[in-house]
């Protein structure tokens, strides 16, 4: 059993009670829906639905927000699937995670990032929306807990504050002594998916902010993109860096690879890389992504392979359009029912 390594850095009298919200949710994986995911009525979940949670782009990069469910094709390990449930959803109620960078490299961002952020959630959470505030840096604290209040969160980020220099033995709720920690990226994404997000249902989205490097997690890259498959969660990399800290343009240095992790996570998980410069502005990036989670579509299908043995099983979803490019998770694990 993996042990929590968020600290919790909220106040206690501000901790609020997690909402429930089980009106108008999608199936989760190991359960389906009694009526039509389109329709108005609450979902009942009863049997097995895998569901896919997708966005659409033409060449020129655009949302494609008009499409039917004859329009795209399916297959799970090579085997074709019938799509069972779809629509395009707008209101299926978020729950998002906000990971933030706070470590050394990111010092001169922080300020930037916590006014967009609060603006972010003023704009995005609607009714039924809830999101929760992670900084992570030596450690992962957890400044916020689930709530649907852009005030609440915006004290959270209040909190936000440089975690840098490194953790030693006794440093943490989970004592560290052969790594030496810096920025514990993974075990931020691990542990946001396997203690937050595996208990929600609906849609599901990780946003995390960082400029990718990793540096003295005990998770590894792996081990986080799978928590956030079985948590069937998306994650969305902004890629913000702070160019001076790593000596300028260019590749910042020749060990650096955060821009390939970042993308790696996003991929694998139906997100998407963003990349903070002149151009794009975190505000706008922000903008990009919230225009995304309200145009995606749902779908949901029942796999022809019924067997829950935890394996991971490929997905192939894709339109009949070749200039189309579908986003959706690479997979997912087939894990047993919960009793």
């Amino acid at each position: 059993m993996k042990v929590l390594r968020l600290k919790y850095a909220i106040p206690l009298l501000l901790v609020p009670v997690a909402l429930l919200r089980v009106e108008a949710q999608p199936p989760r994986n190991g359960g389906s829906a009694s009526a039509d995911i389109g329709s108005d009525q609450p979902i009942r979940v009863d049997v097995d639905i895998v569901n896919l949670y997708t966005a659409v782009r033409n060449k020129q990069n655009g949302l494609v927000n008009n499409l039917e469910k004859t329009d795209f094709t399916l297959a799970e390990d090579g085997k074709a699937q019938t799509i069972k449930y779809f629509t395009r959803e707008t209101d299926l109620p978020l729950t998002i995670g906000l990971l933030v960078d706070v470590s050394n490299s990111q010092r001169n961002l922080i300020e930037v990032e916590r006014h967009a952020a609060a603006s972010f959630f003023q704009s995005v959470l609607k009714k039924k929306d809830v999101a929760f505030l992670v900084s992570f840096g030596a450690d992962s604290d957890l400044l916020q807990d689930l709530t649907g209040s852009p005030r609440v969160l915006e004290d959270g980020l209040s909190r936000m504050k440089l975690n840098g220099g490194f953790s030693g033995i006794n440093s943490g709720p989970v004592p560290t002594a052969t790594h030496a920690r810096g920025t514990v990226l993974y075990d931020a994404v691990f542990a946001a998916s396997n203690d937050v997000l595996a208990r929600e249902v609906g849609r599901k989205a990780i946003i995390l902010i960082t400029d990718g490097e990793d540096e003295g997690s005990t998770e590894t890259e792996k081990a986080a993109i799978e928590a956030a498959q079985k948590a069937d969660t998306i994650i969305y990399g902004i890629l913000y860096v702070d160019r001076q800290f790593y000596g300028g343009f260019g590749n910042f240095g020749g060990g650096y690879s955060g821009e390939t992790v970042l993308k790696h996570m996003a991929d694998e998980t139906g997100g998407r890389l963003f990349t903070v410069d002149r151009k794009n502005t975190l505000d706008n990036i922000f903008d990009q992504i919230q225009q995304e989670m309200r145009t995606q579509y749902a779908i949901g299908y029942t796999p022809t392979n019924s067997v829950k043995d935890g394996s991971y099983r490929k997905i192939d979803l894709r339109t009949n359009n070749k200039d189309q490019k579908v986003q959706v998770r690479k997979g997912y694990y087939a894990m047993p029912n919960q009793q």
